[in-house]
């Protein structure tokens, strides 16, 4: 009997019958077409950067790879990389494919336009697609997200500054991490940076540094020090302390005191000036918010 395959003409892909008995046994479709991808690049590229030419979001890549992994066709995972070392590539035809395809994502795209104030080229475009496609951001989160991150560049450069989308994107990943991936979680964010923002000035003044705006790297301390539970009284006690110590202010020198305070359970400056007295640590928000310094 002649083969009822068509021949293309196209580089091969082989599968040992051992790799196929397993694939079949285990039933996964996902799992076998991404061992299929991840053959036809020689397995030269981590799985989940094949998220744009499978077409497929980010938890269903992470979902086949699992699979590929149980059953030994691929190493154990590494520690995670960073999002964006990650992130999928994707053609211009998956670009264009989508715009004619979803009203809903040519409507956001016209709106980032809008709002950016600029024409977005293809690449522009493919940010918005990983994180709608790969990241499994809703149009209206990304929407809000620009317009975040818009605020915040304008409020920090002046009228007219915008962001651009490689920032956009780094902020679409923090908030994937996060997981702020409705317009709920996202309005209850952007509320309390708001809270947080507001209170910067008082952070600002105990420290020393007059009205100035906080560079980016001081604003994460100051992030980072309100989300411990610190207000404005205890930071100006730490840096006494650094100043005394140091001569000067240090930043990390003065994270690493509020960090002692934070595992004593000290966060009002009544309890820090009365001491730890052998009282245990409490927990107030956990050790994710020193990940920011």
């Amino acid at each position: 009997m002649s083969s009822v395959l068509v021949e293309t003409g196209d580089e091969g892909v082989t599968l040992t019958g051992q790799a196929v008995r397993r694939l079949l046994d285990r039933g996964d479709g996902d799992a076998a077409l991404l061992y299929l991808a991840l053959l036809r690049r020689r397995g030269a590229v981590p799985p989940r950067s094949l998220a744009g030419e499978l077409r497929w979001d980010r938890s269903r890549i992470e979902a086949a790879e699992d699979v590929l992994r149980q059953l030994g066709f691929i190493a154990q995972a590494d520690p995670p990389p960073e999002p964006a070392e990650e992130k999928p590539a994707y053609r211009q035809t998956d670009i264009a494919d989508r715009l004619e395809g979803s009203a809903e994502f040519r409507s956001l795209t016209a709106e980032v336009e809008r709002k950016l104030g600029k024409k977005l080229t293809a690449p522009d475009v493919g940010v918005l697609l990983g994180l709608n496609d790969y990241l499994g951001l809703p149009a209206d989160v990304i929407y809000l997200l620009v317009c975040h991150c818009a605020e915040r560049v304008q409020r920090r450069y002046g009228p007219g500054r915008r962001p651009g989308m490689k920032q956009i994107e780094r902020e679409g990943y923090a908030w994937a991490r996060m997981g702020i991936d409705s317009q709920g979680a996202a309005a209850e964010y952007l509320k309390n940076y708001a809270r947080r923002q507001e209170r910067v000035p008082q952070y600002m003044r105990v420290l020393g540094l007059g009205e100035r705006m906080p560079a980016a790297s001081e604003e994460k301390y100051l992030t980072a020090w309100q989300e411990m539970g610190f207000p404005p009284e205890t930071v100006a006690l730490a840096y006494d302390k650094t100043v005394l110590k140091c001569h000067e202010l240090k930043w990390p020198y003065l994270n690493g005191i509020l960090k002692r305070w934070h595992e004593a359970g000290l966060h009002t400056p009544e309890e820090v000036e009365a001491g730890d007295g052998g009282r245990k640590p409490k927990t107030t928000g956990g050790r994710g918010a020193w990940e920011y310094v």
